[in-house]
C-alpha cells in the first residue's frame, strides 16, 4: 500500500465519530470519496498481519470495474498486483449487499497468468471488436 495517502483520499477521511481516524494515519481508516462514475464511494482501508485490505461500497449497487480500478490506484501503485477473491461458499461473509473487496498479501507475490492467456497483447477494444466481427462472419 502507499505509505503516503493521496490528497483525494485524505480529504475524504472520516475524522469524527466511531470509525474516525486521525489525518496522516496512512491508508487505514474510513473514507468517503466521489468516484469516477458519479457515485459516492465508502472505502475502508485496513492493514492486518500478512494482508492489506480495502472494501468499497456504494449506497445502491456494487461498485463497477472502473470504480474498483480507481480505488485500487488510490491505495496501491499502478504496477502493484491486488486481487478480488471468490472464496468457498463456506467462507462467505456478507455484511453489506453492495460491497466488494481488494486484497494484497504482504508476505508473498500474487501469481498471475501470462498476459497472452488473457487476450491478444497490443490489441485494443476497437481492434478486438473488428476482429471478432470478422470471425463471426466466417461461420
Amino acid at each position: 500500500m502507499r505509505a503516503q495517502v493521496l490528497e483525494k483520499l485524505e480529504a475524504g477521511r472520516l475524522r469524527h465519530g466511531q470509525f474516525a481516524s486521525a489525518p496522516g494515519s496512512g491508508p487505514c481508516g474510513l473514507f468517503f470519496v466521489q468516484g469516477p462514475c458519479g457515485c459516492r464511494l465508502r472505502i475502508v482501508g485496513l492493514v492486518r498481519p500478512g494482508w492489506e485490505h480495502v472494501s468499497v461500497s456504494t449506497p445502491r449497487r456494487c461498485p463497477n470495474w472502473e470504480e474498483m480500478c480507481f480505488v485500487k490506484d488510490l491505495f496501491w501503485d499502478e504496477e502493484e498486483c491486488v486481487m478480488q477473491l471468490h472464496p468457498p461458499h463456506s467462507q462467505y461473509v456478507n455484511n453489506s449487499r453492495y460491497c466488494l473487496h481488494l486484497w494484497k498479501p504482504t508476505r508473498q507475490d500474487i501469481p498471475v497468468p501470462p498476459v497472452s492467456f488473457v487476450g491478444v497483447v497490443g490489441l485494443g477494444p476497437s481492434e478486438t471488436a473488428i476482429l471478432l466481427a470478422q470471425l463471426g462472419g466466417l461461420s
